[in-house]
């Protein structure tokens, strides 16, 4: 692989480009953008599951507020306790009977207090959603246009930047350009670095039957990171 030069003056020039990439993604204008992105990705299933949360919650209010109607109901159907007495009931039934009722009707009162707790607050977590959704929607565009700003204002040093690459480029076999632009796209760089006496860039010691095809400008290719080893 005796195309080192080629592979160091493309480097040189990739990295300019780099710069400009890392600024632009480094701007307020992509934070704000990626954030509301992000967050519109989700809203929607969001703000259903906590409408869905709402609406089961008021249903079970609804059925507990029945029951404790029914309840209330039975319990006034013992009025007449003295005439049921009279007809040979049993009154300690029918005491334990009234007991058990109203300690259910205690506790249902406690659990309709908090369901109605419950309720308002996933009401007022929907509405702090849904206005928080629409602040965000309105970031969205707002920033989505910022950002095509930004980007636009580096577009010519950009353009510049990679007509310089392509004419290097045509110098470098398109096997090992494509990849050198793979190890790029994996966030590797520098893809061409020297060796560090016996030793990657990465730390891994480097086999001299490898190094001894460094010499005269060969180039190998790391095992552990993948980069592009060359001697000085």
């Amino acid at each position: 692989m005796a195309v080192l030069k080629e592979l160091l003056e493309y480097q040189s020039v990739d990295g300019e480009l780099r710069k400009i990439e890392q600024e632009v993604a480094a701007s307020e204008e992509r934070k704000k953008y990626i954030q509301a992105k992000k967050f519109m990705e989700t809203a929607g299933d969001k703000l259903e599951a906590q409408d869905k949360r709402a609406r089961d919650l008021k249903a079970l209010f609804e059925k507990l507020t029945e029951e404790f109607e029914e309840i209330n109901k039975t319990i006034a159907e013992y009025a007449d306790l003295d005439e049921m007495v009279e007809n040979g009931g049993d009154i300690s039934f029918y005491k334990k009977s009234v007991q058990s009722l109203v300690d259910r009707l205690r506790a249902m009162k406690g659990e309709l207090n908090k369901l109605a707790s419950d309720i308002e607050n996933a009401s007022e977590e929907y509405k702090r959603m849904k206005k928080q959704t629409i602040s965000m929607q309105k970031q969205y565009k707002e920033y989505n246009e910022k950002f095509k700003e930004v980007k636009n204002a580096r577009a010519e040093e950009v353009k510049e930047i990679n007509a310089r690459l392509e004419t290097i480029g045509a110098k470098i076999p398109p096997e090992i350009l494509e990849r050198y632009k793979a190890k790029r796209r994996d966030k590797i760089f520098p893809v061409v670095v020297p060796l560090n006496g016996e030793f990657c860039i990465c730390g891994r010691d480097f086999p001299l039957a490898q190094q001894g095809a460094l010499s005269g400008g060969g180039v190998v290719e790391c095992e552990h990171c993948h980069r592009f080893i060359y001697k000085n």
